[in-house]
């Protein structure tokens, strides 16, 4: 795998240099390549001290969720091994129901559930030490991907920066459940990134995406993304791969799938939970806790999710385009075509790449009937994109705001103001704190799509104090 490590801390040495490959049908000059550098005993204690860092933080969350009560330990695990071994008993697998007092059905793609059946043969308490450790892999990897500038201009300290952000990362609301609740996020956030970030991936590139489609249905959204940014061949690939992998899925389970995409898929909220609880941040759930049941609703919900998907999409996509038009010379008064091959290597075009693929997936969360609370962790990949190489202010300072809103469980703050026994006042500012996560996200949207491309877009030639110039590998202003 193309792992972080090959972009994040290999792609610069200390001389900060390395080969530009041909973007756009234009050929940048080749750098001559920095002569390797020896690792000394100080980097093996940078890399120590950061994986120190990352554990001392990380420990508390994993003692404190694997240490909870037995029927309220990783109950999302839970319902992955209940699927896989209704596959080893040919038990129908959309009728099983975990354990009381949970009673969770299976809500996945037949995909998942064959993948969960290696966790079925592992005692309880191996299944949770193994999956809270591919937990942790997954954001490490996560974290890499996202902040691959920052760690690119810490240069040889990368692993201590690195095992910071890890451990600021975990701290968030949404990945804290991660790890309570044994989810997938992570992952499916690991694979997206992955593919869509990679400079020079190692496997065809919409491959991962495809895979996290056929475990999930939700990273669909980046078929999409796919296609308005040029990207027709990972398009291609990632569409093969999902399809690849449920026909799999139908060959080995004909009867579940034929269930699933017929039926479970169907009944959407009567299986996943009520649409009008806190957890639910998404648009859906925002106009559920506004009004009561019935077609008013649903079709409120509609117009506002085509509004926000119809903007979500093209800001994205204006994004992409953005980081496209950076391997361009910026004093050419007539900027070249769309092709949707953007680089990788300019001071912010990584950053409008991220910021395109981190608006969709905040879309894959808002958009849905349900978007759970630990649904939001792309919310990692929007401080990335807004902190950048750490150069700019500006965009740092609101990078560890928003870190800071998600940092707390506030809208079940909101929750706690709302009941008869409370004024008017307080249950109408409820509601709206209750609503803080799926704001802030669809503010996100707005703020990478706008604020972000225009503050950095190469046609815009304005002077700011507040971006200073850094050199990379170094973390000096």
């Amino acid at each position: 795998m193309d792992g972080p490590k090959a972009h994040v801390v290999g792609e610069a040495d200390a001389g900060g240099t390395h080969a530009q490959e041909p973007v756009g049908g234009r050929t940048a000059e080749a750098a001559p390549a920095a002569p390797a550098r020896r690792r000394t005993a100080r980097d093996l204690l940078t890399l120590l001290a950061g994986i120190a860092v990352a554990v001392v933080a990380v420990s508390p969350i994993v003692r404190r969720w694997l240490g909870n009560e037995p029927d309220q330990r990783l109950v999302d695990l839970e319902v992955y091994r209940d699927g896989g071994r209704a596959i080893l008993r040919g038990a129908p697998l959309y009728d099983v129901l975990t354990q009381p007092p949970q009673l969770l059905p299976f809500t996945y793609p037949p995909f998942s559930a064959v993948l969960a059946v290696p966790f079925t043969v592992m005692s309880w308490r191996a299944a949770q030490l193994v999956w809270t450790g591919l937990i942790c892999v997954a954001l490490v990897i996560s974290v890499c991907y996202a902040f691959r500038d920052l760690l690119r201009r810490a240069g040889r300290w990368a692993p201590l920066a690195a095992g910071v952000l890890v451990a600021a990362m975990a701290w968030l609301d949404p990945v804290r459940d991660q790890f309570r609740f044994g989810q997938v996020g992570l992952f499916l956030l690991a694979m997206c990134l992955a593919d869509c970030c990679a400079r020079t991936p190692r496997w065809p590139r919409g491959m991962l995406v495809g895979l996290a489609l056929a475990i999930k249905l939700v990273p669909g959204v980046f078929l999409i993304y796919f296609l308005i940014t040029g990207r027709r061949e990972a398009f291609g690939n990632a569409l093969f791969t999902a399809v690849a992998a449920s026909l799999g899925a139908f060959a080995l389970l004909p009867s579940d799938s034929a269930d699933y995409w017929f039926g479970a898929l169907l009944q959407g909220g009567d299986r996943t939970g009520a649409v009008d609880g806190t957890t639910n941040q998404a648009i859906h759930g925002i106009v559920a806790r506004i009004l009561d049941e019935g077609p008013a609703r649903t079709l409120l919900w509609l117009l506002l999710a085509a509004i926000v998907a119809w903007y979500g999409f093209a800001w994205a996509r204006r994004a992409f385009q953005a980081a496209d038009l950076q391997s361009g010379p910026s004093s050419s008064p007539h900027p070249p075509p769309f092709n949707g091959r953007a680089s990788l290597d300019g001071p912010d075009s990584y950053s409008l790449v991220l910021a395109a693929v981190a608006i969709v997936g905040l879309l894959s969360v808002v958009l849905s009937p349900v978007g759970w609370i630990h649904h939001l962790v792309w919310m990692i990949a929007v401080f990335g994109a807004l902190a950048g190489d750490g150069r700019d202010t500006r965009r740092c300072l609101l990078a560890f705001g928003l870190w800071l809103l998600f940092l707390f469980p506030i809208p079940w703050w909101g929750r706690a103001l709302i009941g008869p026994e409370h004024s008017t006042v307080s249950v109408f500012a409820g509601q709206i704190v209750r609503d803080v996560f799926g704001l802030a996200a669809l503010a996100s949207i707005i703020i990478l799509g706008k604020w972000l491309v225009e503050r950095v877009e190469p046609r815009v030639k304005r002077e700011d104090p507040s971006r200073r110039e850094a050199g990379v590998g170094t973390l000096s202003p």
